[in-house]
């Protein structure tokens, strides 16, 4: 039986927060907006139908767990979740709090300009709050 393994591109463009009960809590290294990621701890998962039920369950309290967190951040006005899949193939799932005027407002913030990394005090200030907020 094949183990997990993070897709190389999630692992450039993301780090580490928590472990959750399926997923890996990950953030987007994008100081632009707030955007995290769960990524099932599931080998070889592609699709939410490929999981069990009990892992779909599983990942549903997760994105809604996360996603009441990312609401309430200082100026979300908006929650955006996607699990497109076209690029990286892992199942992994974006949740991203938007708002009026944001880098990318309206439209999807994927292809919408540069990633804008955070600096490494940024980054990790920033982990640190999710890791509280996670806990």
């Amino acid at each position: 039986m094949r183990a997990f393994e993070l897709d190389p591109r999630l692992a450039n463009d993301s780090v580490f927060v928590a472990d959750g009960p399926l997923s890996q809590v990950r953030l987007m290294n994008d100081a632009r907006l707030p955007w995290l990621l769960l990524v099932p701890r599931v080998a070889g998962a592609s699709e939410w139908i490929g999981l069990s039920g009990e892992q779909q369950r599983l990942l549903l309290a997760e994105i809604n767990q996360v996603g009441k967190l990312l609401q309430a951040e200082p100026g979300v006005q908006k929650l955006n979740i996607g699990a497109l899949g076209n690029v990286v193939r892992q199942l992994h799932v974006h949740l991203v709090g938007r708002h009026e005027g944001d880098a990318a407002w309206p439209g999807p913030v994927w292809g919408s300009g540069s990633s804008r990394k955070f600096d490494d005090v940024q980054l990790a200030a920033r982990i640190d709050h999710w890791k509280r907020k996670l806990a």
